[in-house]
C-alpha cells in the first residue's frame, strides 16, 4: 500500500509542515519491512506518531524538572517521601547529564562518564536508544549509526529505523491480530500515552479503511 501525503496529514494533523518529506520516507520504510496492510500501517503510524510528537521530534527531549525525573524514573529519582531526591535536584534541566545518568552502563553504553548516554539518546520515529540498539539497527539498515548517530535525525533513517524495529519485534503480527495494547507495551515497556496512541490508531483506521 502507498500512503499519500493527504492521508498522513489526516492521521497526524500536526505533521503538515513535514508531511511531504515524511510520506515518501514512510512509504519506503513500510514497504521494506512489510508494514504493508491497512491494519499494520494504522498501528504503525499511530505508534510512531505518538513517539515523535506527530513527526515533530526526532531526538529525545531530556530537559526534565526534578519532579519530571521523579515521575519518569521513580526508582532512581524519587525519595522515600515521594518527592524528588537529591540527585533529581542536582540533575534537573541538564539534559546531557540526565542522559548520561539514566542511560550510562545500560543498553550497550559505556559508564556514565563515557558520554554514551547522551551520544546514543533516543532518536528516530520510535526513539532508538543505546549503543547496542544503534549498532543493531545500523547493521540491519546498512548505515553507520554507531559512528554517526545523528543519521537517525534524518527522515529517511528515522522512518527506516522505526519500521525495522517494528518488524524485528513482531509488531506486524500483533497488528494483524489487533493487539494494540501489546504493541504499546513492547515499544514503551508500559502504557504511557496510551489514550493518545489509541486516538491516533482510530483515526488511522478510518483514513486507511
Amino acid at each position: 500500500m502507498q500512503l499519500t501525503q493527504q492521508q498522513l496529514v489526516q492521521i497526524l494533523p500536526n505533521a503538515r509542515p513535514v508531511a511531504g518529506v515524511f510520506a515518501s520516507a514512510l512509504n519506503a520504510a513500510m514497504a521494506r519491512f512489510e508494514v504493508n496492510t491497512p491494519a499494520r500501517a494504522a498501528a504503525f503510524l499511530a505508534q510512531v506518531g505518538h513517539e515523535s510528537g506527530q513527526l515533530a521530534h526526532l531526538v529525545e527531549n531530556l530537559n526534565y524538572s526534578a519532579q519530571g525525573l521523579a515521575n519518569t524514573w521513580p526508582g532512581r529519582f524519587r525519595g522515600a517521601d515521594g518527592k524528588p531526591n537529591a540527585q533529581a535536584l542536582q540533575l534537573q534541566r541538564n539534559p546531557q547529564a540526565i542522559a548520561n545518568s539514566v542511560y550510562g552502563g545500560r543498553l550497550g553504553n559505556g559508564p556514565e562518564n563515557s558520554g554514551d548516554g547522551w551520544r546514543f539518546r533516543g532518536r528516530g520515529l520510535i526513539q532508538t536508544t543505546g549503543r547496542a540498539n544503534y549498532r543493531a539497527a545500523g547493521m540491519a539498515l546498512g548505515a553507520a549509526l554507531e559512528t554517526t548517530p545523528q543519521l537517525l535525525e534524518q527522515p529517511v533513517y528515522a522512518a527506516l529505523s522505526a519500521a525495522w524495529f517494528w518488524q524485528e519485534h513482531g509488531l506486524n503480527e500483533l497488528a494483524d491480530a489487533g493487539h494494540f495494547e501489546a504493541i504499546t507495551k513492547r515499544i514503551n515497556g508500559g502504557l504511557n500515552g496510551q489514550a493518545e496512541r489509541v486516538a491516533l490508531w482510530e483515526a488511522a483506521k478510518r483514513v486507511l479503511a
